[in-house]
């Protein structure tokens, strides 16, 4: 073990913050289990890639989260903060921008989200053009008081944000710059979603941008096609769909990123085979300080609604890592948290702490009286 490599977290006593999230923060609409293209009522929730990692970190493990992003001064923005602020989430650092009364300017983002059945795969729409969040530009967020005076241990960000606008990655930049200036760990999540970066440049900016924050990052935080995609690097064993790569293929990927980027302290990757939309085999791997760690394989777990699964398992393992410092338990308690958030709907995770140590523990499905 190299103790280099290890990661070095602030005293919990001598910050404010656990764990700030950057990223926007959408509206999600639910038809249940109705098609969106069929459905006369939606569930509405709050959520976002970034957001619901300090969503599970405040609801299910307890500890103190805030989330930096932007939404327009109307009613429906006040709708996203009332949740933010059911979920325990501070929102102290929202920018709010001027709304003209129509969203020329800037607006909220919708996702409308059907969870998929059986065959059905889950399926997504976004509405989120001219968002708030989007906007965004250095200086709009001050970053030296979070960081400098409040003090936070851990910020998270990932592709998602950096997808959305010319100015966001600019955005994930200076914070990044300034939380790596004092000391917070910084993690990342690839997160590639071609759909967002049709509009700003396709594979190729999301190459050029990913690559440049890979940079500043301890924690990176990937599926294959995200590791692909994003930073370019190519592995074998990879079939036409991306569906599957052998865990030696998942090894040999982690090996090169940590090679090519020696900041990288800590990877960490789902293995996820999808045998139909409501069944899928879960599990998950980590690198960390020179060694590699799997989770307990989960096979046939059923599945209500697997949006936001691997935010959820995102916030187990920043979980693990802020509060024993192990690759082992960062990854079992990854994996047991997105196991769980993947039975309830919505993004973000209903779970309790007690229900993931009972997961991680080896613990079953029976009646809890």
């Amino acid at each position: 073990m190299d103790e280099s490599k290890k990661l070095v977290i602030k005293a919990a006593a001598d910050c404010r913050f656990d764990e700030v999230s950057l990223g926007e923060v959408m509206l999600r609409f639910d038809p249940g289990e109705r098609r969106v293209r069929c459905a006369r009522s939606f569930d509405v929730w709050e959520g976002g890639g970034e957001y619901n990692v300090a969503r599970g970190l405040r609801k299910c493990f307890g500890l103190r989260t805030a989330v930096a992003t932007a939404l327009p001064e109307n009613d429906i923005a006040k709708l996203v903060e009332e949740l933010i602020l059911a979920g325990g989430v501070d929102a102290s650092f929202i920018k709010w921008m001027p709304f003209d009364g129509i969203g020329n300017n800037c607006r909220v983002g919708f996702n409308f989200t059907e969870r998929g059945y059986g065959i059905r795969g889950a399926l997504g729409v976004s509405d989120r053009g001219h968002s708030a969040a989007s906007q965004l530009k250095p200086g709009d967020i001050d970053w030296e008081t979070l960081f400098g005076k409040m003090g936070v241990r851990w910020l998270h960000t990932g592709g998602i944000f950096a997808a959305l606008s010319r100015t966001t990655p600019e955005v994930i930049e200076e914070a990044m710059a300034t939380a790596h200036k004092y000391g917070t760990i910084i993690s990342y999540d690839l997160n590639y979603r071609p759909s967002l970066w049709k509009a700003n440049g396709g594979k190729a900016a999301c190459q050029e941008i990913n690559r440049r924050l890979a940079k500043y990052v301890d924690v990176m935080i990937g599926n294959e096609e995200d590791f692909t995609a994003c930073l370019g690097l190519e592995v074998e064993g990879v079939d036409e769909n991306l569906s599957r790569l052998p865990i030696d293929g998942f090894k040999s990927m982690i090996c090169r990123a940590v090679q090519e980027y020696p900041n990288f302290k800590a990877c960490a990757t789902t293995l996820r085979t999808v045998r139909t939309a409501s069944v899928n085999d879960w599990s998950a791997i980590c690198w960390y300080n020179g060694e590699f760690f799997q989770a307990r394989q989960m096979n046939e777990l059923a599945i209500l609604d697997r949006v936001g699964g691997g935010d959820s398992f995102a916030s187990g393992l920043v979980y693990g890592f802020l509060t024993y410092g192990d690759g082992q338990k960062a990854v079992d308690f990854g994996c047991a948290h997105g196991a769980l958030a993947m039975t309830t709907p919505g993004d973000t995770s209903m779970a309790s702490l007690s229900e993931v140590e009972r997961l991680v523990g080896g613990g079953n499905a029976r009646v809890v009286r």
